[in-house]
C-alpha cells in the first residue's frame, strides 16, 4: 500500500499505523472538533474522523487518506481531553469503579471513494482513591488523552479489564482498519 496519508497528529496513531504499513506520511488539517446538534456520542468520532480526512483529501485526491478520532463515553457523555487538573480529576473520578466505552471512528478517502466505520471497546476501571487519581495526574499523562487516561502508560494501573481491541483504546483499531483498508483498496 503506497500513497497513504494519516490525517492525525497523534503520536500513538502514527506508531500504530506502522503495524499496517511503514509507507505513509502525516498531513493534518486544523479542523475544529465541532459536532452537529443531535449527533449521538457513538457517531461523533466517525463524524470527526470524516471531517479530518475530508479536509486533507481535498488537497491530495490521488492519495489514500485515513482520519481517526477517539472518544471516551460514560453514561452518554463524551469525555474529551481534560482542560486542566481539575477537569482530569473530575473525569477520572467519574470513571472510577465503572465501565465505559471507547469509540474510535475512522474514515478512509481516496478521490470520490469514502468508507467510514468505528470500533467500540468496553473498559472497566478499578475503584480509585483520591490519592491514586492525584498520583496519576502528577505523571502528566492525562492531558492529551480522551477520558484523561492512556491505557498504554501508567493509566494501565487504573484498568481492571477490557472487552474489545486494546489498540482501539490507544486510538486506532489496527486489525479492523487493516481489513477495511484492504477491502477499500481492492474496491478502487
Amino acid at each position: 500500500m503506497s500513497g497513504i496519508i494519516l490525517a492525525s497528529k497523534s503520536p500513538r496513531r502514527q506508531e500504530l499505523i506502522q503495524k499496517i504499513t511503514g509507507d505513509f506520511e502525516v498531513i493534518t488539517a486544523d479542523e475544529p472538533d465541532i459536532l452537529p446538534k443531535g449527533i449521538s456520542p457513538e457517531e461523533a468520532p466517525v463524524y470527526l474522523a470524516s471531517c479530518k480526512a475530508g479536509a486533507v483529501a481535498k488537497a491530495h485526491p490521488d492519495k489514500t487518506v485515513i482520519g481517526a478520532d477517539t472518544v471516551v463515553i460514560l453514561d452518554d457523555e463524551i469525555m474529551g481531553k481534560p482542560a486542566d487538573e481539575s477537569d482530569a480529576r473530575r473525569m477520572l473520578g467519574a470513571l472510577s469503579g465503572k465501565k465505559h466505552k471507547v469509540v474510535t471512528g475512522c474514515c478512509i478517502i481516496r478521490g470520490d471513494n469514502r468508507r467510514a466505520f468505528s470500533d467500540i471497546t468496553e473498559v472497566e476501571f478499578y475503584p480509585l482513591s483520591d490519592s491514586e487519581i492525584d498520583d496519576y495526574i502528577a505523571t502528566g499523562e492525562p492531558f492529551d488523552k480522551a477520558g484523561a487516561y492512556g491505557i498504554q502508560g501508567q493509566g494501565a494501573l487504573l484498568v481492571k479489564g477490557i472487552i474489545g481491541d486494546y489498540f482501539n483504546v490507544m486510538g486506532l483499531p489496527v486489525a479492523m482498519l487493516k481489513r477495511e483498508l484492504d477491502s477499500f483498496v481492492k474496491g478502487l
